[in-house]
């Protein structure tokens, strides 16, 4: 799949060789986050706030209360930016300059526009719930009609996007390489945990 194309907002300055414009891992890395950080103004003041999401091919479905602030100036149109932070390891060097993080991270800029109508609103509700916790639709309520009216839905193009990705071990100066002092990559990783179930559930039913 071609790149996206690299524009003057999306060129890498800082450290090139770690940014990218491959569409492929633009959307593995979205793919595999569940929370965005959107960033947007209001009368001159920014906001970053973080929220849910999905992919739908080269859109980013968001969605929110029809009182919430945020998702009244994204369905204006107006100029935000929605990124995703994925973090791989803490990089541990022999100075503390040299200390670092592994990560993977996508910035997308543009503007949202409003998600109109029903069916396509429950297409992009359904889309976000099926990101957060896959085969979660068929055991649970669909949202009726009066929820799906309540929310806003928006979607932000991939369009104007780009990734940049840290690995690798600590890149220590030459002269600190003797330093008696542990020097390497301490793995991260999101993993579930053991299932919490409410009152209301039945004994000895699983979560799935």
């Amino acid at each position: 799949m071609a790149d996206l194309p690299k524009t003057p907002r999306t060129t890498h300055r800082r450290l090139p060789k770690r940014g990218s414009h491959d569409r492929d891992l633009i959307h593995a890395i979205l793919d595999e986050g569940l929370v965005c950080h959107v960033g947007f103004a209001v009368e001159g003041q920014p906001y970053v706030l973080p929220t849910t999401y999905a992919r739908m091919g080269e859109l980013l479905v968001l969605h929110g209360s029809q009182s919430n602030r945020m998702f009244r100036v994204l369905a204006t149109g107006a100029p935000s930016c929605v990124t995703v932070s994925l973090l791989d390891g803490l990089v541990l060097a022999r100075s503390a300059f040299h200390h670092s993080m592994n990560y993977r991270s996508v910035v997308v800029l543009g503007s949202a526009r409003a998600v109109e109508g029903r069916e396509a609103k429950r297409a992009a509700l359904e889309a976000i719930v099926e990101h957060v916790a896959p085969g979660r639709l068929r055991q649970v309520r669909p949202p009726t009609d009066p929820e799906v009216d309540g929310t806003i839905v928006v979607e932000f193009p991939v369009l104007e996007a780009s990734a940049k990705v840290r690995s690798g071990p600590p890149m220590d100066d030459p002269e600190d390489l003797a330093l008696d002092c542990w020097a390497g990559v301490i793995p991260l990783h999101l993993a579930p945990g053991e299932p919490v179930p409410d009152a209301h559930v039945p004994a000895g039913k699983a979560a799935t």
